[in-house]
């Protein structure tokens, strides 16, 4: 293992409200959206959480489905979850870790690239912004003492980057002589001797402290996903003999069935390859082969919770989902509303970003003469500019 990192979600979050790692940014989780940033970073080989003991349930279901190590129990101050997340990983030595706040979700893979830049060449190294607003100390009463000179002053961020085991018997040798007092782990290398060097840190790189920074965090996430796209998507099926269809993964009694390899539900197949074509990823049958046995009569719900996952791991967000379904039977209105809300649910989205409509061919084709079902969808997705 060459670079490990340290995820510290220990911390109870007063100050917004509490929990504030398990709390909602564009959709999901805070604590998710950074474990998914370190576990998809190819410089980073293992991604170490530390959090809460009573936090189990909430950090599984964040994790989920996220490519990290099980998670240890931090300590009463953030010093000492660091420590427990070091001890974690000492069994495998790695050469270089970064330490990172669970409050700190809009961090970039550029940042991550410049932190571990800086490890390699430093030592220990810390993500840093210039200071530009004039510095006041003040006393008790709240009356001006000095203006500080900021030429010399930075504001510091997360992750910081250090060599693995200076940093881990820096922290033992802390332990030892009642030093808990660190506010970072830069602060803790400096008394152990160390020179801390420093690397640009990131203005959209906000620390979520109070609900004033979610609202502000927020408004930064949705201007950088400001590359919009749109994928469309097209979809049929025959009936066959049976007694109910699915459509949006919806259970629909029926005189007939529909024929499919998986559960044959038209609308989540047009859906899947609408959300496919928006981020250029070929469609389901590229995904899920038909000539594997595996997906037969597979529920069509996971092959658009796949499509989907696809756009969070880059960092997107699904903004809308529309669909029409083109039959003469069964009547579609009377099942809308619950087709609208299972796809919000597959999707992981809000039931007012999804629309369903119906319509005939007024007896026209194939499909007016009742031999089949057809769908076409359109997905309209936000990425982060420059995403591929």
């Amino acid at each position: 293992m060459q670079s490990a990192a340290i995820i510290v979600a220990a911390g109870r979050g007063e100050r917004a409200g509490g929990l504030k790692q398990y709390r909602p940014l564009g959709g999901e989780p805070v604590l998710r959206r950074v474990l998914r940033l370190f576990a998809a970073h190819p410089g980073i080989d293992a991604v170490q959480p530390v959090i809460h003991p009573a936090d189990e349930a909430d950090f599984r279901a964040a994790a989920a489905g996220i490519d990290c190590l099980s998670p240890v129990a931090g300590g009463a101050t953030r010093q000492a979850s660091v420590r427990a997340g070091l001890e974690a990983l000492s069994g495998e030595n790695p050469a270089w870790v970064l330490v990172h706040d669970a409050a700190r979700p809009l961090a970039s893979w550029a940042l991550l690239d410049r932190a571990l830049a800086a490890a390699r060449e430093s030592g220990a190294a810390i993500p840093v912004l210039a200071v530009n607003d004039t510095i006041k100390r003040v006393n008790a009463a709240g009356r001006v003492i000095e203006t500080v000179a900021r030429e010399e002053l930075r504001a510091v961020q997360t992750p910081q980057a250090f060599a693995f085991s200076p940093l881990l018997d820096a922290h033992r040798r802390a332990a030892r002589e009642g030093r808990n007092d660190f506010t970072d782990d830069a602060a803790l290398m400096e008394w152990a001797g160390v020179s801390v060097a420093t690397f640009m840190g990131e203005a959209g790189n906000l620390k979520l402290t109070t609900s004033d920074d979610f609202a502000r965090a927020a408004a930064i996430d949705a201007l950088a996903l400001g590359d919009v796209r749109t994928g469309t998507g097209f979809d049929i099926h025959a009936f066959e003999p049976g007694d109910h269809i699915m459509l949006g993964g919806v259970k629909i009694p029926h005189g007939k069935g529909l024929i499919g390899h998986s559960d044959a539900d038209v609308l989540l197949h047009a859906l899947t390859d609408a959300v496919l074509g928006a981020i250029a990823e070929g469609d389901i049958g590229h995904h899920f082969p038909p000539s594997e046995a595996c997906w037969r009569g597979a529920p069509s719900d996971q092959f658009l919770a796949h499509a989907v996952a696809l756009v969070k791991w880059r960092g997107g967000r699904i903004a809308h989902l529309d669909a029409t379904v083109l039959c003469e039977a069964p009547k579609v209105g009377p099942h809308r509303d619950a087709i609208r809300a299972s796809i919000a649910r597959i999707a992981g989205i809000k039931i007012g970003q999804v629309g369903v409509k119906a319509t005939t061919t007024e007896g026209l084709g194939f499909l007016g003469r009742g031999e089949g079902i057809a769908a076409q969808a359109s997905a309209t997705i936000r990425l982060p500019w420059g995403a591929e």
